[in-house]
């Protein structure tokens, strides 16, 4: 297992897999850090759709936006993990948002696909966080009910390519003290 900043600074959005099948125990390994993500109160809003089926890839792949460098990867990929959120819970207490964002899903399915790519890496996997894309109509091709958001798509198997690590900003172009 390799120290937590190497998998930090490892990682990488991956768009190209090998035409290799995903073993269940790495998945559920994958599964087990979404499960031990932190969340607002505890709500574990999160909801995880595993796709795997070719027909279904194919009309996620559809509702790509055009020109998406990940659009190949939604049908290459052996899995996608379609993360949804459940509305109204995150963020909320006695059923009204408590924060000036409204509800809090976005941040909690954040925190789980950041744990769950993570992970990924770790295991040996590549992953890419897919968000350009036509959300309702995702929703409707994987029969998400309402009172649910999906929110992201992420393909999910062996990398066939790794890219270079992209530029960074120094700790100190980001860093306030006291104030902004």
């Amino acid at each position: 297992m390799t120290d937590l900043m190497s998998v930090i600074k490892e990682r990488r959005s991956v768009r190209k897999y090998e035409d290799k099948e995903l073993p269940q125990d790495l998945l559920n390994q994958v599964l087990e850090a979404v499960k031990w993500s932190p969340s607002w109160a505890n709500t574990q809003c999160w909801e995880v759709i595993v796709v795997k089926d070719a027909a279904l890839k194919e009309k996620l792949q559809g509702i790509i936006a055009p020109k998406n460098p990940a659009t190949k990867a939604i049908v290459s990929a052996p899995a996608v993990l379609a993360l949804c959120g459940k509305t109204a819970s995150s963020g909320y207490y006695d059923a009204k948002a408590t924060t000036k964002f409204g509800d809090w899903l976005l941040f909690d399915l954040g925190l789980a696909a950041q744990s769950l790519c993570l992970t990924a890496h770790n295991l040996g996997l590549g992953t890419v966080i897919v968000g350009l894309f036509d959300h309702d109509k995702a929703k409707e091709i994987l029969k998400v009910p309402a009172g649910y958001e999906l929110v992201t798509l992420i393909p999910i198997g062996y990398p066939a390519k790794i890219s270079s690590p992209p530029k960074r900003r120094e700790i100190n172009e980001f860093t306030h003290y006291d104030t902004f």
